[in-house]
């Protein structure tokens, strides 16, 4: 059997550091210049290295930011709404808001500071 390998996980970007420091806000993380890690060491790595072109179609891989896990119905509504409102104080897009179905629970579609998609969950 292999063993587990960490995983870092990488945004392609126009402003690395801009980029960073959001997400860095978004999950508590520890600002390291164009990087962010979990400062308990649990979460992935997240790096942003600057690429020439823009983004130009919906990301393929997103993170979902787990803001309501355990809740459900209007105590999970105001949770993401809350999370939402700060994320867009940081610069972060507002997009919409999921609600709960016969298989998922609700979650609210954002975009970072580059457009970068994510979900609060």
């Amino acid at each position: 059997m292999t063993s587990v390998r960490q995983v870092q996980v990488t945004f392609d970007c126009a402003d690395p550091e801009r980029v960073a420091r959001f997400w860095s806000e978004v999950l508590g993380y520890e600002l390291q210049g164009t990087a962010c890690t979990d400062p308990v060491g649990v979460g992935p790595r997240l790096y942003f290295q600057r690429v020439p072109e823009g983004k130009v179609v919906k990301n393929r891989v997103h993170l979902d930011v787990r803001v309501g896990t355990g809740l459900a119905g209007e105590e999970r509504l105001a949770a993401l709404e809350a999370e939402g409102a700060r994320l867009v104080a940081l610069g972060a897009v507002r997009g919409q808001l999921l609600l709960a179905d016969d298989e998922n629970e609700s979650c609210l579609n954002m975009r970072d500071v580059e457009g970068n998609e994510f979900c609060l969950d």
